[in-house]
């Protein structure tokens, strides 16, 4: 293997054509990178600062999903995702819940984490007996970096000692919260808990009444955690069971409840089922998340531990059916922002929180946890009906037309003859065949 040696110094079109010898079609290949950089050059630079050695802009349909009553205030909420249906889905889900009351959300807390891990030798008594001090010190060398943060409404809340000697040699964490108001707030935490670190280590070797084993505190790492299960929204649909019937002409409205709970129960205790219904409501969160530039990598990866934290992985909605009266919630950890990152960067990612009402923090994790929940809704809502193949693959037969190159006619043939057939890859292609043989 040759190692590349200097790539990330070449200028864009050296690194194009570093690349392009790897294709037969050399010149083919970069026309196609060429033909997605953006017209407008200086925005074409905004977009390859936000990451290393590019070389060109990758597309996902930006759409919208209207219709979604949200505590009361109506929304036209953009997602970005590739996934054929997911959009179509929330729309349907939205427009049906508008008519029924619409989302109800609640902020239960907006805490982050963070944590500075390290080995130390001494008695576990006497750094708690330390702990006052060093958090005394640590509040107060900090605030260069804090003051604007507390100005806002938010800052370090705590900070803490954790034992974990019992999981590995003397090994401890500073366990932090903190406040981080309308910012998702990975560079404020991190540079609080950089400071922590210097300050342990700093206050533990002016310590002389110590052996001098026990001066020396490793600094492991000192890094924010994604898993925030107190950053915590609730989102809840509730309606009477009657209103329920419209979904499918075959069942009842009590049947369709009663189904409907059976998938969640078996959600709740299945993890095989669990996790692709969590997939569902992530369909929502994720195309939310990108489209007004938040990490939607961290979304998902403290949602699905926040799954598991009972030691099962399981679902994160509830459901409660009496009274004839349906209630479904999702309870769902969100860490996200309206400030800093790509929200402020990204021109769309702009667009869309003015196109959401400019919303804080906790007012964009209510959105996002209702177009979750809508997903999921929707998802359920087919597999215990129709099946979740008929609505999918018919929104998917657009991109199987175009794997084989389907021109206009041919497209409408396609949609008129599968409108009351179901799509199949392998149905497609053998119409298509047809009609061009014909």
């Amino acid at each position: 293997m040759n190692i590349i040696k200097g790539f990330s110094k070449l200028r864009k079109e050296e690194k194009i054509e570093a690349v392009a010898q790897l294709f037969p079609d050399r010149e083919e290949f970069i026309n196609e990178i060429e033909s997605f950089w953006h017209h407008n050059p200086l925005k074409q630079k905004i977009f390859e600062e936000f990451s290393e050695n590019t070389v060109t802009n990758f597309y996902f349909p930006y759409g919208i999903a209207p219709n979604f009553l949200i505590d009361g205030n109506n929304y036209m909420i953009p997602m970005v995702i590739e996934e054929s249906s997911v959009i179509a889905a929330a729309s349907s889900s939205a427009k049906f819940w508008a008519q029924h009351g619409g989302f109800h959300t609640e902020i239960v807390s907006t805490t982050k984490v963070g944590q500075v891990h390290f080995i130390w030798e001494g008695k576990h008594n006497l750094l708690r007996e330390y702990l006052p001090q060093m958090k005394q010190i640590m509040l107060q060398e900090t605030r260069h970096i804090t003051a604007n943060m507390v100005k806002r409404g938010g800052g370090i809340l705590d900070i803490e000692l954790k034992n974990m000697c019992h999981e590995i040699e003397n090994y401890y964490q500073l366990f932090v919260t903190f406040e981080t108001v309308n910012s998702m707030g990975a560079n404020f935490i991190n540079s609080c808990l950089e400071e922590f670190a210097e300050i342990l280590k700093n206050f533990l070797a002016t310590k002389l009444e110590l052996p001098e084993n026990e001066r020396n505190c490793e600094i492991i790492m000192s890094i924010l955690s994604n898993y925030t299960p107190e950053c915590l929204v609730k989102c809840n649909i509730e309606c009477d069971i009657e209103a329920l019937s419209v979904f499918d002409s075959k069942m009842s409205a009590k049947q369709f409840a009663w189904k409907f709970e059976k998938a969640i129960q078996i959600a709740q205790v299945d993890s095989y089922r669990a996790t692709t219904h969590n997939k569902g409501i992530f369909n929502g969160i994720d195309a939310v998340a990108l489209a007004t530039g938040n990490d939607f990598r961290a979304i998902e990866a403290c949602g699905h531990t926040f799954a598991a934290k009972n030691g099962k992985y399981s679902s994160l909605t509830d459901i409660k059916i009496s009274d004839n009266r349906f209630f479904y919630e999702l309870t769902v950890p969100l860490a996200i922002g309206t400030v800093g990152g790509l929200t402020a960067l990204h021109p769309l990612a702009k667009r869309s929180l003015q196109m959401l009402g400019n919303p804080n923090a906790a007012g964009l994790m209510r959105i996002a946890a209702t177009v979750g929940l809508a997903n999921n809704f929707s998802a359920v809502k087919s597999l215990i009906t129709k099946g979740i193949q008929i609505g999918h693959m018919k929104m998917h037969l657009f991109n199987i037309l175009n794997h084989f190159e389907a021109n206009e006619e041919e497209k409408k043939l396609a949609t008129e003859y599968f409108s009351t057939r179901k799509v199949s890859f392998s149905e497609v292609e053998y119409f298509i065949n047809y009609i061009r043989q014909e």
